[in-house]
């Protein structure tokens, strides 16, 4: 009998001489171990469709372009429109003297976090981590796990609230019983941590109010949706970073991926009656955020905490004006510390509700 080589040619061998089928196959399978010496090992963890580095661990890492200073698009002449950003130029700078690749892209923060799990792009695989990632309590850390901080623990949670004739439509002092809270869906803080933070003006933990998360709008900012629900009474107050209206005013030298009007009445329309709480983090902004298990922490913390230590590092915290945020080393020069107001407990402010943050009402 003829037998056909391809598919055909292996089904006549089964059925007619499967006695030196295993036999066949096995001398197939047992080539001289030479014969896959140059079998690539993988330096990284594997993408589906992203050819792996060769000779060192090749990144790529993602960002969004709607949060500056940590995260935005770069114009002319500083670059053509680029991804930038100080975890942009973090993770470009840490990797020659680190003996990595980093490649860095634009992508959606819903596509890393969203909704209370992780996005479809670290979920499945279409880059390493997302970069500028706040290392919160709670449930981002059953689904991921974060690097070491690239900033010290620089972003406080806050409350915004409506001004109304000048008057906080809730104070300082109120436990939010009965009240409806809109969350920034898919950023920090995360809206299971607004119940273990204090509040500053009593020391009491806020209770009883109702937490509400907007479904994802395409094109919209998150942080711009949750201004709607506060601006038409859908809420009473958003839990928000606490320098999130600052960083929303928009200015020279970025392009604004926020719509600029919502956040032009800072301190007329509205303004934070809470800032500087920090019980909602581990750590601060953090290079990376990646699937649990996914490995990546095993090449970037090494190269985080050697980067720390350098000059680059400095220069890119003033480059970003972020010096009282950044992790001092031996070029940072000595001076007495400042911090931003947003830093500062509730409880400490001396500004009020027209500068945009409202202190703790008088007893």
């Amino acid at each position: 009998m003829v037998v056909y080589a391809g598919l055909l040619g292996m089904v006549l061998l089964i059925a007619i001489g499967g006695g030196n089928l295993g036999a066949t196959l096995s001398t197939c399978g047992s080539s001289d171990s030479s014969d896959h010496a140059d079998v690539h090992q993988d330096l990284e963890p594997s993408l589906p469709g992203v050819m792996p580095g060769k000779e060192r661990p090749k990144l790529l890492l993602a960002q969004d372009i709607d949060w500056p200073p940590y995260a935005f698009i770069s114009e002319p002449p500083e670059s053509d429109f680029t991804v930038a950003g100080f975890g942009n130029d973090f993770a470009k700078g840490m990797a020659p003297g680190c003996g990595i690749d980093v490649v860095t892209m634009e992508t959606q923060w819903g596509k890393c976090w969203n909704e209370g799990k992780l996005g479809v792009g670290l979920e499945t695989g279409y880059y390493h981590g997302c970069m500028t990632y706040t290392h919160t309590v709670g449930v981002r850390n059953r689904y991921g796990e974060f690097s070491h901080g690239i900033l010290q623990a620089n972003k406080p949670a806050g409350l915004i609230t409506r001004l109304v004739d000048g008057v906080p439509h809730i104070d300082g002092n109120s436990n939010l019983m009965g009240k409806n809270i809109v969350d920034v869906t898919g950023w920090a803080p995360t809206s299971d941590t607004l119940g273990i933070v204090t509040n500053q003006c009593t020391q009491a933990r806020f209770e009883g109010f109702t937490m509400l998360t907007p479904a994802s709008v395409e094109g919209q900012s998150p942080n711009d949706v949750a201004m709607d629900y506060l601006m038409d009474g859908r809420a009473d107050a958003i839990w928000i970073y606490a320098d999130q209206a600052h960083n929303y005013q928009c200015g020279p030298g970025v392009t604004p991926q926020w719509d600029c009007s919502k956040w032009s009445g800072f301190g007329t329309n509205f303004s934070y009656i809470h800032v500087g709480m920090f019980g909602h983090v581990y750590n601060g902004t953090t290079l990376t955020l990646s699937k649990k298990g996914s490995g990546l922490n095993e090449i970037v913390n090494p190269c985080i905490d050697k980067f720390l230590q350098t000059k680059e590092y400095y220069d890119i915290c003033t480059k970003h004006g972020l010096e009282d945020s950044c992790y001092k080393n031996s070029f940072f020069p000595a001076s007495e510390e400042a911090h931003n107001i947003w830093v500062k407990k509730t409880s400490e402010l001396t500004t009020t509700c027209a500068d945009g943050y409202c202190p703790c009402p008088s007893a």
